[in-house]
């Protein structure tokens, strides 16, 4: 990820929402609206989400230490999690509780112009925040369907910022339904179901932008094609004639973890055997530049030990390494 693209797309949904969110809360005094009040919420909630992204940005950059060796990298998908934490409790949760006292308890909306012309503003806003997200995400996104870029980033910024200005835009058009409806009926539980409907919608992105990151902070290997290139790199054909097997990790969005059991002559001296790993490193990196942690392990390739299935060094419930 552009870390630049990615602050750029942050910054500018920041700014829409905060404008977005004064303005709806404005509109909300005035018109005693739920749909309002709720946006409101949802506009601040995403604020502070875009906060939360832009300090864990910061964090992530801290040099490594001796207690955190492999650096701070991962502080990003911890801050893309609470994201979503904030999302489905401040955003969702509440909406759910507006929406549902304002169908018990119907209040007549009032100054209807205030929450008709404030949506229509905050559509016009979010929509040009959107835009943003989109223009840099497609600078990364490639080949790849928007789904499978959600899916499969590693970088967790644009796709929460995607998502959540999906969801604002989507919010705003229900609102400004439960609101017109209301005003067209003279009954105001449409405008509570308004407020309903956004508070499922919340919670539904909530939902993968937990599952997502999750996966991230669980530990992701390198995509398909990084992984080809380092396999790539590695095997020059002959001091390392191939790799017995390999695993990757994401550390952070930009740096990787390689480590691979590879495969030399059985006659190379301990030099030579040296110098093949820091070549092979060095290529590796020109490869995939944020390769940045790599550990090779020499070995003698057996057909018998390959024959033998999995490799005992991975991990239970692991898929078994292929013998290159």
């Amino acid at each position: 990820m552009s870390a630049s693209g990615g602050t750029k797309a942050i910054v500018a949904a920041l700014a829409a929402n905060l404008a977005i969110a004064v303005a709806k809360f404005v509109a909300f005094i005035f018109s005693n609206s739920s749909s309002m009040l709720a946006e409101s919420v949802h506009s601040l909630a995403d604020s502070g989400n875009q906060a939360l992204l832009l300090v864990g940005g910061k964090k992530a950059k801290r040099e490594a230490t001796p207690q955190h060796p492999f650096g701070y990298g991962r502080e990003r998908y911890i801050y893309a999690f609470l994201v979503s934490i904030v999302l489905f409790s401040v955003g969702g949760m509440f909406a759910l509780y507006e929406g549902y006292e304002k169908i018990k308890h119907p209040h007549e909306l009032t100054n209807w112009y205030w929450p008709v012309g404030v949506l229509v503003f905050a559509i016009i806003a979010e929509t040009f925040s959107f835009r943003t997200a989109i223009k840099e995400s497609n600078a990364l996104r490639g080949q790849r369907s928007w789904k499978e870029f959600v899916r499969h980033a590693k970088a967790p910024e644009l796709p929460v910022v995607l998502l959540e200005d999906l969801g604002a835009l989507v919010g705003l058009i229900l609102a400004l339904g439960g609101v017109g409806l209301a005003l067209l009926t003279g009954d105001s539980v449409w405008d509570g179901i308004g407020t309903l409907c956004i508070g499922i919608l919340l919670i539904v992105i909530a939902l993968v932008l937990a599952a997502e990151t999750k996966s991230l902070l669980l530990g992701e290997s390198a995509g398909t094609e990084e992984t080809q290139k380092i396999e790539a790199a590695l095997v020059d054909g002959t001091t390392v004639t191939r790799i017995i097997h390999m695993r990757t990790l994401h550390l952070g969005p930009d740096e990787l973890l390689v480590a691979a059991k590879i495969a030399v002559q059985h006659d190379d001296t301990a030099t030579e055997i040296a110098a093949a790993i820091d070549a092979a490193e060095a290529r590796i990196r020109d490869a995939v530049p944020i390769a940045r942690v790599i550990y090779l392990e020499p070995d003698v390739y057996s057909e018998a030990e390959a024959a033998k299935g999995p490799d005992p060094e991975a991990s239970p419930g692991g898929p078994a390494p292929a013998a290159h």
